[in-house]
This record gives C-alpha cells, sequence and structure tokens, in this order.
C-alpha cells in the first residue's frame, strides 16, 4: 500500500539504529514523497537515502541550529510543502534534536505525524528478560559526576526499570556510579552496538559492570543503553504525609523553623511547604 503523504505536513520519521534494512515501508514512502528531509547530520542521512535510491532535499537540523531551523521548516509548512523529520539513528525527539522543532510546528498549527520504528531503548528492553510493564526512561545522565550522582540519588528509590543512553568514554563512570548509589545487587543489562555485527546485551549484577567493561576495550566501544532493575517495591520507604508533619512541627516550632525542619525530614519542595505550612496556620 502506497502512502498518501498530506501537504503542510511534518512527518517525524524514525530511522535504522545501525542496521540500514531495519526501516520501514512507511518510512521508505514519506521520505521519497516529502518536500524535505530535515536531518540531524546530512552526511549521515544521505548515506541511508542512496542506499534506498532516494533523491531527497536535506535541510540540516542539530542541537546547535534547531531554534532557526524550526523558523525554516515552519515556513516551508506555510508554502504547502511536506517535511520528513529524520535523526541519525532511531527515533527523532528523544534523547536527540527534534523536539523544540516539533512543538514550533505544532504551535503554528500544522499537524505533526509519526513514523514509528527502531529504537535503542525498547530495543534492549524487549530483549532484556526484565518484566517492562513499567519502565523509566532516563535519557542521558549529567556528564559531570556530581551532577549524575545527585540524578541517581533521586532515582534510587523507584521501582519501575531504570533506562539510560550513555557515552562510550562514560560508560565506564556511569557504572560505576549507578552501583554507588542504587546498590550493587540489582540487574542489569548492558546494551551496545545494537542491530550491528557487535552487538551485544550483556546481563550482569550492578557490582560485575564495572569488570566487565574493563576486562576488553572493544566492551567499551559504541553507544550504549543500560537498563537496570527498579528498587525492591517491599523495601521502598512509604510515602510520607507531609501535612501531618506540619502540623506537629507547627504545634512546637514558629513557621519558619517548622518549615525548615519539614523540608529535611519529607524531602519536600520548600516553597510548597512554606505555602502549605501558612494554610494550615490560617495565614494567606
Amino acid at each position: 500500500m502506497v502512502e498518501v503523504v498530506n501537504r503542510a505536513t511534518l512527518y517525524v520519521v524514525a530511522t535504522p539504529i545501525g542496521n540500514l534494512g531495519d526501516i520501514t515501508l512507511r518510512a521508505l514512502e514519506v521520505l521519497k514523497s516529502a518536500d524535505v528531509i530535515a536531518a540531524e547530520d546530512t552526511r549521515v542521512t544521505m548515506r541511508l537515502l542512496e542506499r534506498h535510491g532516494i533523491a531527497g532535499r536535506l535541510l540540516a537540523v542539530h542541537e546547535h541550529n534547531e531554534r532557526r531551523a524550526s523558523e525554516r521548516v515552519t515556513a516551508l509548512l506555510a508554502e504547502g510543502k511536506t517535511v520528513a523529520l529524520v535523526s541519525d539513528a532511531g527515533t527523532p525527539a528523544i534523547a536527540d534534536p527534534g523536539a523544540q522543532l516539533v512543538g514550533a510546528v505544532r504551535q503554528a498549527g500544522y499537524p505533526v505525524v509519526p513514523i514509528p520504528g527502531p529504537n535503542s531503548a525498547a530495543a534492549v528492553l524487549s530483549a532484556s528478560g526484565f518484566e517492562a510493564s513499567r519502565f523509566l526512561f532516563c535519557g542521558f545522565l549529567p556528564s559531570r559526576a556530581s551532577e549524575r550522582r545527585r540524578v541517581l540519588a533521586e532515582l534510587a528509590d523507584q521501582t519501575a526499570l531504570l533506562v539510560f543512553y550513555e557515552a562510550p568514554h562514560r560508560v565506564a563512570d556511569c557504572v560505576v556510579d549507578l552501583c554507588t548509589a542504587l546498590g550493587g545487587a540489582r540487574r542489569m543489562v548492558i546494551g551496545r552496538e545494537l542491530t550491528k555485527i557487535h552487538e551485544t546485551l550483556h546481563h550482569c549484577r550492578l557490582d560485575e559492570a564495572a569488570a566487565w567493561l574493563q576486562a576488553d576495550d572493544n566492551h567499551r566501544r559504541g553507544e550504549f543503553v543500560l537498563v537496570v532493575e527498579g528498587a525492591d517495591a517491599a523495601s521502598a520507604p512509604e510515602a510520607v504525609d507531609v501535612e501531618a508533619v506540619l502540623k506537629i512541627l507547627l504545634d512546637e516550632l514558629p513557621l519558619k523553623q517548622a518549615v525548615a525542619l519539614g523540608v529535611r525530614l519529607t524531602g519536600g519542595n520548600r516553597n510548597a511547604l512554606y505555602k502549605l505550612a501558612l494554610e494550615l496556620k490560617g495565614g494567606v
């Protein structure tokens, strides 16, 4: 069935994450029919187009020019053109450029149509053997160690599977911080070089991951997807009744002191607790 491509429409097209054969027939039809293909790296996209005999007009849309490119794409849509958005690999706008462009197009009132296909996180989850009915996609962790550890500390009590992307030059440090923050007993899957010749899906405990990465230089090559078990629901802390805690503190302490201690005890937002404390005290 030939895809009917609408005019003045942005198509968000998933492309292969490695093996160039992993592209849908629908995606090929859209790429053939689009007036313009907005690509993260035009050189990478050109190789895909040449593989399938597609001569497309390319427009670069990457993290450094996305705002300007969004204006250009919106102008093209105003002319009645059809635009296909692709990233270097996988589904655009998921830990990749594109979200800002899609938002601008929607705000301008033009339709956005997803053309689903490859996604590295979904690929690893499907082959992980973990129960994946609930997972939290975390994307790339911060590159700075202190910020990365802070984010991981906030995720430590999550009971859903945790899914991360990581670059080869940071993956060794990342798994060390994962082990420290989440505990070494959790199981994980390290996915690398997905759909390529050296594809690897390695299952291990968190406290075994660093040694596996160091055992062979090849283990640290390629882009990574890390899937980590969530916290044991039985051992996860119960939700804190913030209002009850504040009431007790307000009975014994001045408002500002009660709020300050409430933040420390509950981990809640200071402004939110202050507003609640005023309400409990009958303030404005």
